[in-house]
């Protein structure tokens, strides 16, 4: 399974469409309402936590060279652990392939066609994902770079040409209820995006020539540091279009883009943040698809994580369509219970791993 190689810069192309794939849509919104006008603030204090993580990951792959978190794991805590530990991994994972899709498929019939069942869009995206995570890693690479590139630029078009919208007087008062909010929103996006990137302790082992693993360092930061400024920049213009209100709205990017209009020239230019939104969920999906069949195999002795892509997919569909009820209970899951999730399924188990490996001489 570690045959294929891919670039640093790839790597850091990886962790930068994995943490804005999604995010960039629903994150500002939902966060605006918990966090105000410090809602950057929140993105902040969350983004350093998922530094420590990415550090964390760069530090082990550094001491175990070709080796994945599963593989070190097993050295440091032994199998047993390992596999309990990881089932509970593996019970994130599902939902967290499922939620990724929900998403777009709520997104799709709350904001454009909403005659559409959502299974129409949710059976699209797996099925498409599922055969790009098949056609291995490098495919993978070589792919999204090209769609970051693209879905980047319209997101910059968007951005620029909000400009004349934009109120600076509406970031103010910037903490009028202390840093109670601030805390509040941090806690929603480290659960969402921020501590998600325990994944690349999958990936990692793919960056070609472990001997530069100061490149890579660097090339990962960047890329996480970009990721973190788009992500607060997409918040803050939200912030001076909307103001307060930009709360309570899901899609506050989509929101931005519907109100550009350049005489006649540029209208309805919405569509192209939904089709930002379809694509880096996609790419998303498709990373955590190909993790989770990578975590999976590794975890039950498999030789080949291909033969499981399929039937992942098939779950995360499924899985999606009796997740929940209602768009408010769905809210809560991402909001509330996710956070929590992952801090004890993915957070808690790599800071296990990592103490032990840090007491425990470098030959082992």
């Amino acid at each position: 399974m570690n045959k294929q190689k891919v670039s640093s810069f790839q790597m850091g192309v990886l962790l930068f469409v994995f943490l804005t794939g999604s995010s960039i849509i629903f994150v500002p919104g939902p966060l605006i309402g918990k966090a105000g006008a410090a809602a950057w603030l929140s993105l902040l204090l969350s983004g350093a936590i998922g530094f420590g993580i990415l550090m964390m990951l760069l530090y082990l792959n550094r001491r175990f060279p070709g080796q994945d978190y599963i593989d070190y794991s097993r050295k440091m805590i032994g199998n047993v652990l390992t596999v309990l530990l990881g089932l509970l991994t593996i019970s994130y994972l599902l939902q967290m392939q499922a939620a990724i899709v929900v998403g777009v498929g709520q997104f799709m019939i709350g904001a454009m066609m909403r005659e559409t069942p959502m299974y129409a869009f949710t059976s699209l995206i797996f099925m498409v994902s599922a055969l790009t995570a098949r056609a291995g890693i490098e495919v993978i690479a070589r792919m999204f770079t090209l769609i970051m590139l693209l879905t980047s630029f319209f997101i910059f078009i968007v951005l620029l040409f909000a400009i004349p919208e934009y109120r600076p007087e509406q970031l103010l008062p910037l903490l009028p209820k202390g840093l109670t909010p601030v805390v509040a929103g941090a806690y929603y996006t480290f659960g969402f995006p921020f501590s998600e990137v325990f994944l690349f302790g999958m990936l990692l082992p793919f960056a070609a020539g472990h001997k530069l693993n100061k490149k890579l360092m660097t090339t990962m930061s960047i890329s996480f540091a970009a990721s973190l400024l788009v992500l607060c920049a997409v918040t803050v213009c939200a912030l001076m279009v909307f103001g307060p209100a930009a709360g309570a709205g899901p899609y506050m990017l989509y929101s931005v883009a519907r109100l550009i209009e350049f005489q006649e020239i540029f209208q309805r230019i919405e569509s192209v943040i939904g089709m930002s939104l379809i694509l880096g969920s996609y790419m998303k999906a498709t990373l955590s698809l190909y993790v989770l069949s990578l975590f999976m195999a590794k975890l039950c002795g498999m030789n080949d994580n291909h033969v499981i892509i399929m039937p992942l997919a098939l779950a995360g569909f499924l899985m999606g369509l009796v997740t929940y009820d209602s768009n408010t209970q769905w809210a809560r899951i991402v909001t509330e219970i996710h956070p929590i999730w992952t801090g004890l399924v993915l957070f808690v188990p790599l800071l296990v791993v990592l103490t032990v490996a840090m007491l425990r001489p470098t030959k082992a």
